[in-house]
């Protein structure tokens, strides 16, 4: 029989992945914690029980997400431009194959929790930030940690808005990802 704290733990875990669903189907629009509770097989009441309101929950999903992030790119192998490329290309699959939690992770936190989610996220730029200082000098990890986790992000803006099926820009979005990375592996070997 399981405890009461396992138990818990297991509704917990039911609602974040039916919320995940949820906003993955539809948008955060989709997620109310009575359809939460209704997916995740729980009583009504059970969401609140474990969620403050809707923004709560929608953070919590964030911030797993920004810890699953940060253990793929934790988890790259290879040269540090291959590690660099791969820690981008975790970013650029979690934008494509779920939009809506995307830009859930780059909102502003919210929720009775936002410190979680930002430490979520600063680890996860920490990670990053690690094999970027392979590649560069000390005194340019952050401008150009900066440059590419803004620039990737932009990249998966414009990939997710249609900019790129315009073609306008003449490059998928894979292309400008192998370029910033390209750019900083040379930049590298000519200094």
């Amino acid at each position: 029989m399981a405890s009461r704290a396992e138990s818990a733990a297991s509704t917990r875990r039911a609602l974040l992945d039916a919320a995940a669903a949820l906003l993955d189907e539809g948008g955060p629009d989709a997620v109310t914690l009575r359809d939460v509770g209704a997916r995740a097989g729980v009583s009504r009441g059970a969401p609140y029980g474990h969620f403050a309101d809707k923004e709560s929950l929608l953070a919590a999903v964030a911030a797993e997400d920004w810890e699953r992030l940060s253990d793929e790119i934790a988890a790259q192998r290879g040269t540090p431009s291959e590690r660099l490329r791969g820690a981008l290309a975790a970013l650029v699959m979690i934008g494509r194959r779920h939009p809506h939690r995307y830009r859930q992770m780059f909102g502003p936190p919210a929720g009775e929790e936002p410190g979680r989610m930002i430490r979520a996220s600063c680890r996860t730029q920490e990670e990053f930030l690690a094999i970027v200082s392979e590649l560069v000098d000390e005194r340019d990890v952050h401008r150009y940690g900066g440059l590419l986790f803004t620039g990737v992000s932009g990249i998966i803006a414009a990939e997710l808005s249609g900019h790129f099926d315009t073609g306008t820009w003449r490059a998928s979005a894979d292309e400008l990802v192998d370029t910033l990375v390209a750019l900083i592996a040379d930049g590298r070997s000519q200094a």
